[in-house]
């Protein structure tokens, strides 16, 4: 099982972009696909983006396509995801989360580690 703890979350306007950054205790995160959901206020927890460990395979939803940008580390054990052109919509805890297998998927389900999520809340 790998711990992870996310961090960047904060307050900004529409336009502006935030850094979010995800820690991994363990070394196997390296080898592991990683994801990024999030939820917003009394909806489900939706997929964002997600990639395997060398970046050849990139997933994200159509509704941050062009705006965000998934992206790690492995040497740190650390995963990131930068988000530009933020919108209110995009309000919500965002999660990071990782599989135990190489392929990134967009289902929640096949995230079997997930960190407690850092709050982005975007004023228009």
């Amino acid at each position: 099982q790998v711990q992870l703890v996310e961090s960047g979350g904060g307050l900004v306007q529409a336009g502006d972009s935030l850094r979010l950054s995800c820690v991994a205790s363990d070394r196997s995160f390296s080898w592991r696909a990683v994801g990024w959901f999030r939820q917003a206020p009394e909806k489900g927890r939706e997929f964002v983006a997600a990639g395997d460990w060398a970046g050849t395979t990139i997933l994200y939803s159509d509704s941050v396509q062009g705006r965000f940008t998934i992206s790690r580390d492995n040497a740190k054990n650390t995963a990131s995801l930068q988000m530009n052109n933020l919108n209110p919509d995009d309000t919500a805890v965002y999660y990071c989360a990782a599989r135990p297998a190489v392929k990134p998927t967009t289902l929640l389900q096949d995230y079997g580690d997930w960190g407690p999520g850092t709050q982005v809340t975007v004023s228009s």
